[in-house]
């Protein structure tokens, strides 16, 4: 059984002295006995209800005097709440798991400081419709630093305000971002510039609970720590035959390539690597490859990759299908360096990358991110956990291109 406090620092418990009065003449109301307390408290849900509503959380008030102590029992996730400032009342921070029984205990004083304390039971309601969430980041595994966290939800969802505010992440080093929905099924957040190399991240979605359209219900929370890994940013220029590659935040070799020949061109656009295999398979109209040291970074093929046979083109000429070649050694390095989520850049060509065509999250402005967030507000994260602001207050962010974040209009054909 998991219980979660909330009591009041700095009040003690007084025994009042009893006094003697008067008794009440005919025409006056009888006063109450010195030692029955005159605080109130109410409880909600309560009563034994048997089919509470789990996003309205749990209430706690008091009239006539001060919360000194509010403990919720449960068999599910455990309760944190917060009290006022006056102590007065108390909410349950999160959603309420469905389906779940729940014992409140509350100890208040009145104004006498006398003691008064009061039980409530209920159980939440059972969802006829239920959706689930999966995010995609694997438990301790690393990232690199474009990269998004991402939910996929088993049905669509229309209460987006309800979910993004039931999301909150920590971060060991301070970063801020927004949630961007893409779609009612998928939703991605993204820092306004990339993660601080080093970062250990944790997610807790505390979905469980959350009607995210009318009458389907969460009926799971979410928890994944992950890693972001070392800064390592590809830059690669279609049109100057070469890529930047930049480690730890400096500029760490050049390379020459080759990329997508006319009518294959390799399209513009800050994109980010997605898995890779040593071999990859490559299959088209003209060749039937098992290709060496590959690294994915479009969902329609495109990979940075050694190609052995275009060394002589590479520095000078595009000749690929679309994809970067690189020399055997250049790729293999390349390769042993990355994880999924590092950025791969290409500029200088005739042809725009397409929204959705990999992970494209920073084709986006700060501007466009924010505006795909149903609340409309900014993420500040960082050790105590993340708090949803105003853009506004937000400090103007310090990065810069390439190795801070991606150019403006970085997918737009050249």
């Amino acid at each position: 059984m998991l219980a979660a406090t909330a009591a009041i620092l700095g009040l003690g418990l007084f025994l009042a002295a009893c006094g003697q009065s008067a008794a009440p003449s005919a025409s006056t109301s009888p006063s109450p006995s010195p030692s029955t307390p005159t605080a109130h408290i109410s409880i909600k849900p309560g009563g034994g209800s048997r089919s509470a509503g789990p996003q309205k959380g749990i209430a706690v008030r008091v009239r006539g005097g001060t919360l000194v102590k509010v403990s919720v029992t449960t068999s599910g996730d455990a309760v944190k709440g917060v009290l006022n400032d006056s102590a007065t009342s108390w909410h349950s921070q999160w959603a309420l798991n469905t389906d779940t029984r729940y014992t409140v205990k509350v100890t208040a004083l009145d104004t006498a400081g006398r003691t008064v304390t009061k039980t409530g039971r209920f159980r939440t309601l059972k969802p006829k419709a239920a959706f689930s969430a999966q995010i995609f980041q694997g438990q301790g595994l690393t990232y690199g630093v474009g990269m998004p966290v991402i939910l996929q939800f088993s049905t669509p969802i229309t209460n987006k305000k309800a979910v993004e505010e039931a999301l909150h992440l920590w971060a060991s080093k301070r970063a801020d971002g927004a949630w961007y929905w893409d779609g009612s099924t998928t939703l991605y957040f993204r820092p306004r510039a990339y993660w601080p190399q080093h970062t250990q991240v944790r997610f807790v979605g505390h979905l469980d609970g959350v009607e995210g359209a009318p009458g389907v219900y969460g009926v799971h929370t979410v928890r994944q720590d992950f890693e972001i890994g070392q800064s390592l940013i590809a830059v690669a220029s279609t049109s100057a035959h070469h890529v930047r590659i930049f480690k730890d935040k400096r500029l760490w070799a050049t390379w020459p390539i080759s990329t997508g020949r006319p009518g294959r061109d390799t399209p513009n656009g800050a994109y980010l690597t997605i898995e890779k295999q040593n071999p990859a398979h490559m299959v088209g109209p003209d060749y039937d490859l098992m290709v060496p040291w590959s690294v994915l970074f479009t969902w329609s093929g495109n990979f940075m990759h050694a190609a052995p046979w275009s060394t002589g083109s590479q520095g000078y000429a595009n000749v690929s299908h679309g994809c970067v070649n690189l020399s055997p050694e250049h790729a293999q390095t390349y390769y042993e360096l990355a994880v999924p989520g590092d950025p791969v850049t290409v500029s200088g060509s005739p042809v725009a990358g397409k929204w959705g065509d990999g992970w494209t999250v920073w084709f986006l402005t700060w501007r466009e991110l924010l505006h795909g967030s149903a609340l409309r507000k900014a993420v500040k994260l960082g050790p105590k956990g993340s708090t949803f602001v105003a853009p506004s207050s937000l400090p103007k962010s310090r990065a810069k291109a390439p190795v801070g974040k991606p150019r403006i209009g970085n997918a737009q054909a050249s």
